[in-house]
């Protein structure tokens, strides 16, 4: 497909008709994907309440967001400022940990992202609730847990896993600027190289994440970000991008234009292979979110959590089939839903194709 009945299909679909698309961009999509057609995966985790005219959550309670930390984080970087933890389930004890987990498994919890506040060198600390994920994981082994390592070593690299953690996830930062004004960080850029080879080393799932626009909305690190991560085993890899809106008050924070981040997902998509690449829930809201995730479904991306309005529309003309799935986008695959590490399970809980609501369009 050409440029031009590229830009053509896009103004086809309503959701579309009044975005200003970046024409260069659409010829170098063009020229490099060829508009596969791979299928596409929307994940829509119960993290937030999700609705468009195309796609809605009905799984609100199976993936939920926990915190061991609850609010509290002690680097407080210029882009979160702790923000981010605020809407998530508290369990800042182990054995609130373990009443947790009890009541959102009773409540219909599949699996859960556990995350928590760093410590002054970008670390977790996650040891004191490491006998009770495994506790966890004993009495429900059906039950994914995927964790936000931050920094470690190869010894809690090695525990996480021990302890029955399924997927391990963790930022990469390629630029030591962003480490050290962003995150106000004495670690460098080798220290998430070497976090993310410790993690690869284990049998855990490895899904590393990208913050596009980290930098204060600039883009400055991530090509070496995506250069670290090619030289190790991952199962997938994570784009989000920066949200202004969680930032520190005496900081400002850009929004990166949409075809620069667009242009960033065709560099990802040719360097990293056949690695799935998933655009996860963390972007800026209104016509920029709408922007990115079209270049994301246009690049070939594998999947998008919260898909905004006209995704769908686009991949169905794209002749790219999709599904839909209740999990966090972490989970990455379908492959890894039928065996996480090995163990056969239904993904029956995690799919939710009976949540999709397509609008009618007059798509030619």
């Amino acid at each position: 497909m050409s440029s031009s009945d590229l830009s053509k299909l896009l103004t086809s679909i309503e959701a579309y008709e009044d975005l200003d698309f970046h024409l260069p961009l659409l010829d170098r999509i063009s020229a490099q994907s060829s508009l596969s057609k791979p299928p596409i995966r929307f994940h829509t985790p119960s993290f937030k309440k999700f609705q468009t005219e195309e796609l809605c959550s009905s799984a609100i309670n199976k993936w939920p967001a926990v915190s061991i930390t609850g609010s509290a984080c002690k680097l407080q970087c210029d882009h979160c400022k702790a923000n981010i933890l605020k809407p998530m389930l508290e369990a800042t004890s182990p054995a609130m940990l373990r009443q947790v987990v009890e009541e959102i498994i009773a409540n219909g919890a599949v699996g859960m992202l556990l995350t928590g506040g760093s410590n002054h060198r970008n670390e977790v600390e996650y040891s004191p609730f490491l006998s009770v994920i495994s506790e966890i994981k004993q009495r429900y082994p059906d039950f994914t847990i995927a964790v936000h390592t931050a920094l470690v070593d190869v010894q809690q690299a090695r525990a996480l896993e021990q302890a029955g953690v399924d997927v391990a996830m963790l930022d990469i930062i390629g630029a030591q600027d962003t480490i050290t004004q962003v995150y106000h960080l004495k670690r460098s850029v080798n220290d998430f190289e070497q976090s993310l080879e410790a993690l690869s080393q284990t049998s855990m799932r490895v899904v590393p994440h990208i913050v596009i626009g980290l930098h204060y909305g600039h883009l400055l690190g991530e090509w070496q970000a995506l250069e670290i991560i090619a030289r190790h085993r991952v199962d997938a890899l994570v784009l989000v991008v920066v949200m202004p809106q969680h930032s520190a008050a005496s900081k400002t924070f850009a929004i990166p234009p949409a075809e620069i981040i667009g242009q960033f997902f065709l560099d990802a998509r040719r360097l990293l292979g056949n690695t799935e690449i998933l655009l996860g829930c963390a972007r800026p809201p209104g016509t920029s979110k709408q922007l990115i995730d079209a270049y994301a479904v246009m690049a070939g991306l594998s999947g998008i959590a919260h898909p905004s309005e006209g995704c769908i529309s686009l991949a169905r003309s794209l002749g790219r089939s999709h599904q839909v799935f209740s999990s966090c986008c972490s989970i990455a695959t379908t492959d890894a839903m039928l065996a996480v590490k090995g163990k056969q399970e239904s993904i029956s809980s995690y799919i939710s194709v009976d949540s999709i609501a397509v609008k009618k369009t007059s798509i030619g």
